[in-house]
């Protein structure tokens, strides 16, 4: 390879690690960044395959066959990379809400950052090979290779929801968020039901450290996540809301030992007591709530085998960090005795505050 074209393949390859990992930490940089970036990424991955044309031809044609291990190892993890960066590539398509909107296959937030992780592990290791075969330092190569793979599976799969849980402080205009396009509800309008922090927890005056995953700044006022939810809801559908609230002990002020808490709770199977929720007169309730350990938080539980719903329609709103409805669904189906449970939408943590538009187009699916 000549000198100019490798220099140009070093320095391709520099710029694309760089980018993943600038877009592991799209929570600050923002969507329309990500996005844009994405572009300027797959722009890079094809330079790259150009330049390394004779490299990967090789491959594909099996002259690779008589190489040692280290050889055929490379190779195989160049194969892995490349597949997974295209399923990646299709998956940031199917996310996109700037660039691709019309591009309706997969889906999934969770797929994306997943593979995300992977493909940036992988391009450790690729870079690293590439050392290794040259290198007579194998055993000490090796060793930095594997370290190297999983600080960087670690750091894109652990690194962004912890910065987003403890140092992202979110600020939104309430009005802005809230307010929008209503939806004709015939018959009784729904009773939306919430679960948030706020009223369930002792905040430290700190607690600005640790908005990111829960909680919000509306108008400078400290505000829950599905709390905001529950607010889009009541002016998109004229309803009443209802906080469920506890009347005992509440979670602690960090982020972190919530987590503990929950979890205790949830390994006792405990049923926290809270403020009485009335839904008697109602035919449906919106449950807004979001995912603890994979399931609805136990005040949840308790309000579910507390109330009589019976013959009543849950619709479900669940906020998460990647998976989804989890196994809540199914946890609620068994507390909610008698009532026709559905799913509506599960939203990802970042996106409440802008989420609005893509609740309105769930509930009117769901409208009578």
């Amino acid at each position: 390879m000549k000198a100019p074209v490798k220099k140009l393949g070093i320095a391709v390859d520099i710029v694309m690690y760089a980018i993943m990992l600038v877009q592991m930490f799209y929570i600050f940089t923002g969507n329309t960044f990500h996005e844009i970036a994405g572009i300027v990424l797959f722009v890079c991955l094809a330079a790259h395959i150009i330049i390394k044309r004779k490299h990967i031809k090789a491959i594909l044609t099996g002259k690779l066959k008589n190489a040692g291990k280290a050889q055929k190892f490379s190779a195989l993890v160049t194969c892995l990379l490349f597949v997974c960066m295209i399923v990646l590539m299709l998956t940031g398509m199917g996310v996109s809400r700037l660039l691709f909107p019309w591009f309706k296959l997969l889906q999934s937030s969770d797929l994306h950052r997943y593979l995300a992780a992977v493909a940036l592990t992988l391009s450790a290791v690729h870079g690293g090979m590439h050392f290794f075969v040259r290198t007579k330092k194998k055993k000490r190569t090796a060793v930095l290779i594997v370290i190297i793979a999983a600080v960087c599976l670690a750091l894109s799969l652990f690194g962004p929801p912890y910065i987003n849980r403890h140092f992202r402080i979110v600020r939104v205009d309430y009005a802005q968020a809230v307010h929008g396009e209503k939806v004709e509800w015939n018959g009784k309008k729904p009773l939306v039901v919430y679960f948030t922090r706020i009223g369930n927890t002792d905040f430290d005056d700190d607690v600005d450290a640790v908005s990111g995953a829960s909680l919000m700044y509306a108008d400078g006022a400290l505000t829950g996540s599905n709390e905001l939810i529950a607010d889009m809801l009541k002016d998109m559908l004229d309803c009443d809301t209802k906080p469920i609230t506890l009347t005992g002990e509440k979670y602690p002020s960090s982020y972190g030992a919530t987590v503990s808490a929950a979890s205790k709770q949830l390994k006792n199977d405990a049923r926290p007591e809270i403020e009485p929720i009335d839904a008697s007169g109602i035919d449906s309730i919106i449950l807004v709530y979001p995912l603890w350990w994979g399931t609805v938080p136990p005040p949840v539980s308790t309000f579910l085998e507390s109330a009589d719903l019976r013959g009543k329609t849950i619709y479900l709103v669940a906020t998460q960090g990647s998976s989804g409805f989890s196994k809540s669904t199914g946890d609620i189906k068994k507390s909610a005795s008698g009532a026709d449970v559905k799913e509506v939408v599960s939203i990802y943590c970042e996106d409440i505050p802008t989420c609005r538009d893509t609740l309105l187009q769930h509930i009117k699916k769901i409208a009578p």
